[in-house]
């Protein structure tokens, strides 16, 4: 579709030639000067590129307005999470009509109350007490996200921890919650993760080192200092990073310990918190396992000549020998184990749909919990009591919204505890699930490869190549894109777009082994994947090429900044978000946040001349060439950690000198971090803008 066009000039990107030499080859790079951060020029170029980017979309301000109107009025504003027990309450999350966050609540469970009390409007229930309100906290901040949120085993104490910028470095507090009070306790630059003592005088949490690595677990006394905190563990070796949890039994403290391809589990007994950490099993390079405490053994899950996983146990006392539980099955994917006192809990995979499978104690009677629709995602919710024959789950799929069950692991029952409401939209319509259809469809890759896609789109939709789409891809990490429901994307579907999902490999919809052909010296193989499903859905009729954008986010970026150079006409637009498009450049330097640890995802290109050469041949910002480009639209964010905003910046700012045919817009977000703005109406506003960009791109604007 023809773009708007201007008198306006696009922000002129200095060229500052910046050389460096790997392996024998010399390579330039003009915006190198983009990455100082601190630069006043850096902030006024990005600065600019805002302000262009409104001037361009100007003519989209009323789709805007409208879209983020039907998401609101699509949405019960004021509502309430179904509650949670634990202990001696119920723990649940309010959100309030006109404000942008949570809530955080708990009520004490009544005598003889077994299910979860309810709130037909979202009004506070009769008994409640505020732990935390996020509006409270995120007043004079333009960005506010909760990291920890962890109520200690006696319900006395609750560990919280503040980030206000973004960049995933938290402030860590305690608080009374039975006088309401702040401890003096504070321990700033803390990471994700906390772990209680037995009788709550100990906190264990996480900090990172200057590569944002999180290397530490340290111990800390309530009421003591943090000067006077002692680490427990350090982890030198920088390809690991470490993590903290308090097992649902809360008989154990385990320290996680993880590389991309090894890890290792430390235990502490939680009823004594000073002792020293001891190994469930040593690390061995290529195995990776995992610990849930079960009464008097140790279950772990683990890939030891199992490359799908496999369920072992071994003796809590002394660990050693790994007994089989579960044998390995390949092409079922084991993914965690949950443990109750009379029952464990196997969530898996199989034939890219997930699963639950329960296996009562004592008793070979396993079972795989049913569920009716073709496509859908289901998953433990939370589940924090160890004595229990229920269980809390969560279910959705493409055309069902999100819906939490309770099931009844010895009756079999399961019970809807509550469905994510979807308000009528502008027409005054209820949603009716039936007036759309989803489907799964598989693409055939250029090795014979078959590529699972999932579809939605209205009942009725033409298959004759004349319905617009938006084609969804990820394909890193073994991160699975399973179907969700999304109340913003229905503003899509009733304007006629088809949504899909390219499930391609370096994901892992389809197992460790789908994986593993998409890392490395295999990650073309997910780049190919997207393209040959592109080109499926317009063999197939679901659009046209003339009709197809494609969207991704962080690695996904990366894809979509890779099928850019591939295939640029094989889309009409392309989103891409927070993406990792400078791969290489990001991967040669240690120094930078995630890259060690990343080493075992995509290669050393420092040390091996072979893994230097395959990412150069790929990364986005290497390749850009004088072609004609789709429509581009990056996002990014100047306090992102993960994916630093001077990717798509520089990336933005060759296509523009080398292809200045092409049509490309830089949008950064000033004070956000990775996930973007942190607010639910900003959030709305954001995904307004970008489907409206879709939508003009597609010729429904």
């Amino acid at each position: 579709m023809a773009a708007v066009t201007t008198e306006t000039a696009p922000p002129a990107a200095k060229r500052v030639p910046t050389e460096r030499t790997h392996h024998g080859d010399t390579v330039v790079d003009e915006y190198a000067w983009l990455a100082a951060k601190d630069d006043p020029e850096t902030i006024a170029y990005l600065t600019a590129e805002n302000a262009y980017t409104e001037e361009r979309t100007a003519h989209l301000a009323a789709l805007r307005a409208d879209l983020f109107e039907e998401t609101r009025q699509r949405t019960r504003e004021t509502d309430l999470s179904v509650p949670t027990r634990k202990g001696g309450h119920w723990y649940y999350t309010r959100t309030i009509e006109g404000q942008q966050y949570g809530v955080h609540c708990r009520r004490a469970v009544r005598d003889g109350e077994t299910d979860p009390p309810v709130s037909a409007d979202g009004a506070p229930l009769d008994g409640e007490e505020v732990l935390l309100d996020g509006n409270l906290l995120a007043e004079g901040h333009d960005f506010f996200s909760l990291g920890a949120f962890d109520v200690s085993p006696d319900g006395r104490w609750l560990a919280y921890s503040t980030d206000f910028s973004g960049d995933e470095r938290f402030t860590l507090r305690v608080k009374d919650l039975g006088t309401g009070e702040l401890l003096p306790d504070e321990v700033p630059d803390t990471f994700y993760g906390t772990a209680w003592s037995a009788d709550a005088s100990v906190l264990f949490y996480v900090t990172v080192d200057d590569a944002w690595r999180p290397n530490r677990v340290w111990r800390h006394t309530i009421g003591a200092a943090a000067a006077d905190d002692v680490v427990v563990h350090q982890e030198d070796d920088e390809r690991f990073w470490v993590g903290v949890e308090l097992t649902r039994s809360e008989k154990f403290i385990l320290i996680d310990i993880h590389s991309k391809i090894t890890s290792e589990v430390l235990v502490i007994p939680a009823g004594n918190p000073t002792g020293a950490p001891a190994v469930i099993a040593p690390r061995r390079q290529g195995v990776e396992y995992a610990v849930e405490h079960h009464g008097h053994r140790f279950l772990i899950l683990h890939n030891d000549g199992a490359e799908d996983f496999a369920l072992a146990f071994t003796s809590a006392d002394t660990p050693g020998d790994w007994v089989p539980l579960i044998e390995h099955t390949p092409g079922t994917r084991l993914e965690a184990v949950d443990a109750f006192a009379n029952h464990l809990v196997v969530s898996l995979r199989t034939e890219g749909l997930t699963g639950l499978r329960v296996l009562p104690v004592g008793s070979d009677d396993s079972y795989d919990i049913d569920f009716p629709e073709p496509l859908y995602s289901v998953g433990l919710d939370a589940n924090p009591e160890y004595r229990t024959g229920q269980i809390r789950l969560r279910y959705s799929s493409l055309v069902t919204p999100d819906s939490v069950y309770d099931y009844d692991l010895v009756t079999r029952q399961m019970v809807l505890r509550k469905q994510k409401p979807v308000l009528p939209g502008p027409d005054g319509r209820p949603y009716d699930p039936a007036e759309y259809e989803q489907h799964r469809d598989w693409a055939l890759a250029d090795d014979g490869t078959r590529v699972p896609i999932s579809l939605v789109c209205r009942v009725g939709t033409p298959r004759d190549g004349s319905a617009p789409c938006e084609l969804y891809g990820y394909g890193s990490y073994e991160a699975s894109m399973d179907p969700w429901f999304s109340v913003a994307r229905l503003s899509l579907l009733d304007r006629g777009v088809v949504f899909a999902v390219a499930h391609i490999r370096g994901g892992g919809e389809l197992g460790r082994r789908w994986y593993d052909q998409g890392k490395m010296l295999a990650k073309k193989n997910t780049f190919t994947d997207f393209v040959a499903c592109a080109r499926h859905l317009v063999k197939s009729g679901w659009t046209a090429g003339d009709r197809l954008v494609a969207r991704g986010a962080s690695a996904g970026g990366l894809l979509m900044g890779a099928v850019a150079n591939l295939a640029p006409d094989a889309f009409t637009g392309i989103v891409a978000q927070v993406p990792f498009v400078d791969a290489l450049t990001s991967i040669l330097d240690p120094s930078l946040p995630l890259t060690v640890t990343e080493w075992e995802e995509w290669g050393n290109p420092l040390d091996d001349p072979e893994v230097y050469a395959y990412m150069k041949s790929y990364t986005p910002y290497e390749n850009v060439a004088a072609v004609d480009y789709p429509a581009i639209l990056a996002v990014t964010s100047l306090n992102d950690t993960r994916v630093l905003y001077s990717e798509p910046a520089k990336w933005i700012a060759r296509l523009r000198a080398t292809a200045p045919q092409g049509d490309y817009l830089l949008k950064t977000e000033m004070g956000a971090g990775h996930g973007g703005p942190s607010g639910r109406y900003d959030a709305w506003r954001e995904e307004a803008f970008i489907n409206a960009w879709i939508l003009d791109r597609l010729g429904r604007a």
